[in-house]
């Protein structure tokens, strides 16, 4: 395997967040939601104003890994008020962290994890947080191994469904 690199991204790069947020979402989830939600929440989570404007925020990160020219993962986070809900100033809010399904289990999603992390530590931040799918157990596992605990449940909207999202936090040391 080639060697990853994970670079912020940037305005000019929403086409590749579009590309690969619409591939990693559909490759993960649409084998267990019907094609009109999947259609639905990817017109509305992926699209050029949603993107630029989360972009934009200055509480938003995005990363993206890169084998090559190739982009095969990414990060969202959070601070501030671009938190999903906490909106707590001392944490950040893991939103997103999503590897093309040709590169599960090389390690592209830990190496999306520390860069979290290590933007955790940078800012300061007492604790980082997520919600994740209660039936994506490769996640769940994926999170407990890295030292999150759960402290509660919230609902998310997957277009007109609603799904139960374990929400968990880690201590950043």
């Amino acid at each position: 395997m080639n060697s990853i690199i994970i670079n912020q991204a940037f305005l000019e790069d929403w086409e590749t967040l579009q590309t690969i947020g619409k591939e990693t979402f559909s490759e993960t989830f649409s084998g267990d939601n019907s094609k009109e939600e999947m259609d639905l929440y990817l017109e509305k989570s992926f699209n050029k104003e949603k993107l630029t404007d989360e972009l934009n925020n200055s509480d938003s990160f995005f990363f993206i890994a890169w084998e090559e020219d190739n982009p095969i993962g990414y990060l969202k986070l959070n601070a501030g008020t671009a938190q999903t809900e906490l909106q707590d100033k001392t944490s950040l809010e893991i939103e997103r962290i999503y590897v093309r399904s040709s590169h599960h289990g090389k390690k592209v999603g830990q190496l999306l994890y520390d860069k979290a992390l290590n933007v955790a530590k940078e800012q300061k931040k007492a604790y980082i947080w997520l919600g994740v799918w209660e039936e994506n157990l490769r996640a769940v596992n994926f999170y407990k191994k890295n030292g999150f605990v759960e402290f509660d449940k919230h609902i998310f909207r997957l277009g007109n469904e609603e799904q139960t999202d374990l929400m968990m936090k880690k201590i950043v040391e």
